[in-house]
């Protein structure tokens, strides 16, 4: 009991920041793939144009959940500078699913509703996968570890409550 209480102190900013990202994504996910859903079947765009279309929705939608929610606690680099690397990233997580699109669309000539989501799955699984490590790398920075004196005059040590939301995967 003793290991799963210490393991979850050591991971419990990993865990929140995983959970949060996946509700965030959950919805970007929903936005995304009704957006380019309807724009393809109901209004008739080319999929390729509708997908991207709704990818910039959802992305608009992610930022602000995970600057605002998920990663609030981590520095701010300028929102300026975050936003316009977060779409970049996102452009770049955007070309799996393009490539899953057209390669249905152009290459097998496929055209229906089931093909379209299916490739939008798995372009999307494999973009996401990159926007997660992307974030927390290039855009949404962890914390810089603040220093106090120790009492006892043997040094200085990392501040306590940086400590507890330092990345338990950088954090020896």
């Amino acid at each position: 009991m003793q290991f799963l209480r210490s393991a979850y102190e050591r991971f419990s900013t990993l865990i929140h920041e995983l959970i949060k990202f996946g509700l965030v994504g959950a919805i970007a996910f929903v936005i995304d793939f009704g957006g380019s859903n309807l724009l393809t079947f109901g209004v008739g765009l080319g999929p390729i144009k509708s997908k991207v279309i709704s990818t910039i929705v959802a992305a608009t939608f992610a930022y602000v959940g995970n600057r605002f929610w998920t990663y609030r606690h981590r520095q701010q680099s300028g929102l300026a500078r975050e936003y316009v690397l977060f779409f970049v990233l996102n452009g770049i997580a955007l070309i799996p699913p393009m490539i899953t699109i057209g390669f249905r669309t152009y290459s097998l000539g496929m055209h229906d509703l089931l093909s379209y989501n299916i490739a939008q799955a798995v372009g999307v699984a494999i973009g996401t996968l990159f926007r997660l490590w992307s974030y927390k790398k290039w855009v949404f920075l962890a914390a810089p570890e603040l220093t106090e004196q120790s009492a006892d005059g043997a040094g200085v040590r990392p501040h306590p409550e940086v400590k507890a939301q330092a990345d338990p995967l950088t954090t020896r």
